[in-house]
């Protein structure tokens, strides 16, 4: 910081406000701390009295903060995300599309580490919609060494992308159904309707839905039907639990899936299922999807439409975060559940 003639510092940068007083119309900030002087701010210092001004000297061995914030974010950013102008500072990080959020947290660590920088982002995994303002960042003084700006640019580099936005891909989505009530039409399918309605939200279809009553064998001859006509994601719902009659799961394992899970560390939820047939994921949903307005499912579902493979270890991690608290009016997906890192 030094004093100098205001003449003197254009390209410089205001240490502190400088306010103006007009005798009966105005009193306030005519420029704010961190202000890079320009050539046409000049006369309106002088006519404020302000002869000398406080400033500090960017060189090229410091960084204004909207240059310093600019350098991070831009390092950081990876597709999906577009950037914000610099405003007091701040550089704001995008959704330019509708995806899953994904953030490097241990790269994300790494950074805030550092001293005199911030970056804050949203719970990484969740599905973000178009114009979502998904992380922040920025400088804590004024000016900063460019050597720390560089060793941040270097932690992403290393750990790229820090934030991105997976866009969602079109699956075609087969259903099956089972339950002996529902397939000998004694009650109506409710679970059908859920399942389509979530789908389709997120720009998938649903190309079948079969109904099969609680036989292991009827089970797989629904899913190689489905595979035979191009599922890439298939559903089977309801008989999820331990009764005699509910044979989903057993249903899935003769059908050839490689079981990632029978069980997540979730409510509601508890009963999912995640395995594999060749690349095509088979869920088998408990009956809690069907009338919980978030579930498992909502969590896992986005990250198999932007193309993940789901592990064993992704769902474990779900556990904390993993309790729903059934808020009388859903906040879903801006709220806690399922955001584990």
């Amino acid at each position: 910081m030094k004093m100098v003639p205001v003449q003197e510092a254009v390209g410089m940068v205001l240490c502190h406000d400088i306010t103006q007083i007009i005798p009966g119309k105005f009193k306030g900030r005519a420029f704010k701390k961190g202000h890079v002087i320009r050539y046409e701010d000049i006369p309106k210092l002088l006519d404020i009295g302000k002869q000398n001004i406080y400033v500090w000297e960017v060189n090229k061995d410091l960084l204004h903060e909207d240059e310093a914030a600019m350098r991070i974010a831009t390092a950081a950013a990876g597709n999906g995300i577009a950037l914000t102008e610099p405003k007091e500072g701040k550089v704001n990080l995008v959704a330019q599309h509708r995806g899953l959020l994904k953030v490097n947290t241990q790269a994300l660590y790494n950074i805030n580490e550092q001293e005199e920088v911030m970056f804050a982002t949203l719970h990484t995994n969740q599905l973000v919609e178009q114009d979502k303002v998904v992380a922040g960042t920025r400088i804590i003084p004024l000016v900063i060494n460019n050597g720390k700006i560089q060793n941040i640019e270097e932690i992403c580099r290393n750990n790229f992308p820090l934030v991105e936005v997976k866009p969602l891909q079109s699956k075609r989505v087969g259903i099956v159904t089972t339950g002996s009530e529902v397939y000998h039409g004694r009650i109506e399918d409710k679970f059908g309707p859920v399942v389509t309605k979530k789908v389709e939200a997120l720009g998938s279809t649903v190309i079948k839905q079969i109904f099969v009553s609680d036989s292991t064998e009827m089970i797989v001859d629904a899913i190689n039907q489905l595979l035979r006509e191009g599922a890439d994601l298939i559903t089977v719902t309801g008989g999820m639990s331990v009764d005699p009659d509910d044979v989903t799961p057993a249903g899935i394992r003769a059908a050839g899936g490689r079981i990632v899970t029978y069980g997540a560390p979730t409510l509601p939820g508890a009963m999912f299922m995640v395995a594999y047939l060749g690349k095509v994921p088979v869920l088998g949903l408990p009956g809690c999807v069907m009338y919980s307005r978030s579930s498992i499912f909502d969590l896992v579902l986005p990250r198999i439409l932007a193309g993940e493979e789901i592990s064993r270890r992704d769902i474990v991690a779900l556990g904390h975060g993993g309790l729903c608290v059934n808020c009388p009016q859903c906040r879903y997906p801006d709220c806690g559940f399922g955001k584990s890192v």
